[in-house]
């Protein structure tokens, strides 16, 4: 094992001391061992890394360089190289989300009407529990028959404890879902064997039933259920603070990204604010401008 490898190693120990979720340790460190292949056994330097940048800019979006560079900076600042760190890319802050990505309100019942129609229970209810309250899908063994007795579940994640509250309408649903199911303690959504679902299962059961309720894929996976229970919850309260605290956000500037409106139309809706006044010049002086 070379220096690197061995650096990176460690590098993943120490984010897993740092209590950083099992998702946040393989994309840092999956991004570290993509700068270690680009060294190419080369001793790092501010040079090397700023021509890893440039790599990096020729192949992805800025979004994602600067994701990679944030996760090289921290293995940087770990190995003792911090003064090889470099700066994120500037980028424009995107003010509305691209239609072909976002699930909307309509999208969402039409997928549980597919969900319900096919037999899929399960699903149906996974769909709504993550909808009506803002969970990520990693989140989802929280909710347990336990948690929908008391109307609330308890998440406790990278040293922090949130709770989150679960309407009568969603414990109404998740009573009758258990006892169809014969659930009748623990997690709520199981596999047969009595397992906790795996997020990929429930990712590949969404693209599925994308298609049977004839949805864009593009639309359809565990992460925009989150987005949609923001933007919902932001159009009807309009508290940014008690939003962030729902979704478990530390930053307010996180969940500002969340209620980013959905569609250019929407975004041009909004900067309609009477500014353009009515045509000032006459048919007769328009016809003098033109002669």
């Amino acid at each position: 094992m070379n220096s690197m490898d061995h650096n990176i190693k460690k590098y993943r120990e120490y984010l897993k001391d740092q209590e950083k979720s099992e998702n946040t340790i393989r994309k840092y460190t999956h991004d570290a061992e993509g700068f270690a292949e680009y060294c190419d056994g080369r001793e790092p330097d501010r040079e090397i890394v700023l021509a890893y940048k440039r790599h990096l800019l020729e192949k992805y979006k800025i979004s994602s360089v600067n994701s990679m560079l944030i996760a090289v900076n921290g293995f940087l600042t770990f190995i003792g190289c911090g003064n090889m760190k470099v700066h994120s890319c500037r980028q424009q802050r995107q003010i509305f989300r691209s239609e072909q990505k976002e699930l909307n309100r309509e999208d969402y019942e039409e997928l549980i009407r597919a969900a319900t129609k096919n037999g899929k229970h399960r699903l149906a209810c996974i769909l709504q529990t993550m909808g009506s309250t803002g969970i990520r899908i990693g989140e989802l063994d929280h909710i347990t028959v336990e948690a929908v007795e008391r109307g609330a579940a308890v998440i406790r994640s990278k040293g922090k404890e949130r709770v989150i509250p679960l309407t009568e309408a969603l414990c109404s649903l998740l009573q009758s879902y258990c006892s169809r199911e014969g659930i009748c303690s623990g997690p709520v959504f199981v596999t047969r064997g009595g397992r906790p679902v795996d997020r990929r299962n429930v990712w590949m059961d969404m693209k599925r039933l994308s298609r049977d309720a004839n949805i864009s894929e593009s639309k359809v996976f565990p992460h925009n259920l989150r987005h949609l229970f923001a933007t919902s919850f932001y159009e009807k309260e309009h508290d940014l603070v008690r939003l962030a605290d729902f979704l478990g956000h530390s930053s307010v500037e996180t969940t500002r990204y969340y209620t980013m409106i959905s569609s250019r139309e929407a975004c041009m809706r909004q900067l309609e604010l009477g500014m353009v006044l009515e045509q000032t010049v006459s048919d007769h002086e328009s016809e003098k401008t033109d002669c």
